[in-house]
């Protein structure tokens, strides 16, 4: 019931700040308060790590770095409006990222749980994995958005290039269907 009632003030927070229209564009999302880390900038080394994916099973990224170009998005929370427009917008362009040949994958603190029931009701073909202690959300410098008292995990997506370094980032907190748009339109243009 707890968990209910905190998912439907989340929504309605969202649905909120959509009619009183805040509109979060890039340039004022990089504007947010600072936390602790500095988001990770082009050229710098992806910070390596593992976590559980939708299935239970460990996902470590070094084992994909140098074979594929890693797009990593990171969203605040699994099902809630503008999370699923960004999840369905990657999974609408997903061939053309194995075009690219990159790998999608979406990271947030929510359970594999969850993140199972996500991707099996959105048709996702992508790998989420769950940092329940924002970890590696931490490590890559993603910043939180502050809603009055409350804060969430930011929106950000990175691509790690074969050399295992950021070779792009966007960031814009209410527009999660920009992301797939702007990765791809980098993507393309190399």
């Amino acid at each position: 019931m707890k968990t209910n009632l905190k998912s439907k003030l989340w929504t309605g927070l969202i649905v909120l700040t959509a009619f009183v229209g805040l509109n979060v564009n890039q340039a004022a999302a990089q504007d947010v308060a600072p936390t602790e880390t500095t988001t990770l900038k082009q050229g710098e080394k992806a910070p390596d790590f593992t976590l559980m994916d939708q299935n239970g099973k460990p996902f470590k990224l070094a084992k994909y770095l140098g074979k594929k170009k890693v797009v990593i998005f990171f969203y605040p929370k699994d099902e809630s409006p503008v999370c699923t427009k960004e999840a369905c917008a990657f999974r609408d362009a997903y061939a053309k990222y194995n075009d690219a040949n990159a790998l999608v994958i979406g990271i947030n603190n929510g359970t594999v749980a969850s993140h199972k029931a996500f991707a099996t009701k959105e048709h996702l073909p992508f790998t989420l994995l769950s940092d329940p202690e924002n970890k590696v959300l931490n490590s890559y410098g993603v910043k939180e958005q502050a809603f009055g008292e409350m804060k969430v995990s930011g929106r950000e997506t990175f691509v790690i290039g074969l050399d295992g370094n950021v070779a792009y980032s966007f960031r814009d907190f209410m527009k999660g269907d920009e992301h797939s748009k702007q990765v791809l339109s980098y993507l393309t243009s190399k």
